[in-house]
């Protein structure tokens, strides 16, 4: 069972009446010697890892080391505790754990690639304060993370994930889709739902420049990280809504990519347009020219 496009994908959740966590598992599956236990099992690991570079960073703050960030997540937490926040309990929690995953990224600890490093915070962000909200099992927080790999797998297939080939659009742009179409799922969502999502997501990033202060992935990687998850969530909240999409997921995605190519070498995390040379940060970094 695998399927090329989006439009692939939903004729096989009509056709076989399964959600697309189910698709993407049995994919796994087919295309690999493991059983559909062990491909849950190796999930639930990447749902620890997840977990464990979400929060050890709101205990234990760590300082990058390119020295551009660190602490960012334990002063959201307090901020939340003090209850001065006036974001939702969602939306709060998950600018705090998406923001302490690229804390975690940055101080050379172990995180997952959702899609990539730089955009690892959006999926564990979003998904984690779900749970922590909902109280959701870790086996329908599992269930999420397929239907997310299955937007990823999309991605790659048929663009790219890459900041340095089409833009931060590309990382946090598909980051942010994937956090979307599992978070839609995990509220009972349908699968077209998921992908309605996914497609906002990336008209509302289109054209997201990469510009990596020092060539580090710190600094605007961790805030957008934040702006991800809320991203993801207006998108999420919209499709449940059942607003639909005019323009699919797979011509959403093709639009981004065709986007990312016609964006100049120095917004393509060269380091060497956009917030990278700013004055200040080129003072902070200390590293450009």
């Amino acid at each position: 069972m695998d399927f090329s496009n989006a439009k692939e994908l939903l004729e096989l959740c009509d056709s076989n009446k399964m959600s697309i966590s189910e698709v993407m598992k049995q994919r796994e599956c087919d295309e690999s010697t493991s059983s559909k236990e062990e491909i849950t099992e190796k999930m639930r690991r990447v749902l620890q890892i997840m977990r464990d570079s979400a929060t050890m960073p709101i205990n234990t703050p760590m300082k990058s080391m390119g020295g551009l960030i660190g602490g960012e997540a334990k002063k959201l937490s307090d901020y939340r505790d003090a209850k001065k926040n006036i974001s939702s309990s969602v939306l709060s929690r998950g600018m705090m754990y998406a923001m302490a995953v690229l804390e975690c990224n940055a101080s050379m600890g172990l995180i997952v690639a959702a899609p990539t490093a730089g955009s690892s915070g959006v999926v564990p962000g979003l998904l984690l304060a779900m749970q922590d909200v909902y109280s959701f099992s870790d086996e329908k927080i599992t269930d999420a993370l397929f239907a997310a790999g299955a937007i990823g797998y999309l991605a790659m297939r048929n663009a790219t994930v890459a900041g340095a080939v089409g833009g931060c659009q590309a990382e946090m742009g598909v980051a942010s889709a994937m956090a979307a179409a599992g978070a839609v799922e995990l509220m009972g969502g349908t699968p077209r739902q998921s992908l309605d999502a996914a497609s906002t997501v990336l008209m509302n990033m289109l054209g997201l420049v990469c510009d990596p202060v020092g060539g580090l992935v710190e600094y605007p990687c961790q805030n957008r990280n934040a702006s991800g998850v809320a991203n993801a969530l207006v998108a999420t909240d919209m499709a449940l809504a059942g607003i639909t999409q005019l323009i699919p997921f797979d011509e959403m995605l093709d639009t981004m990519y065709r986007v990312g190519k016609r964006m100049p070498v120095e917004l393509r995390e060269t380091a060497l347009g956009g917030c990278a040379v700013t004055k200040s940060a080129c003072e902070a970094c200390g590293m450009c020219g």
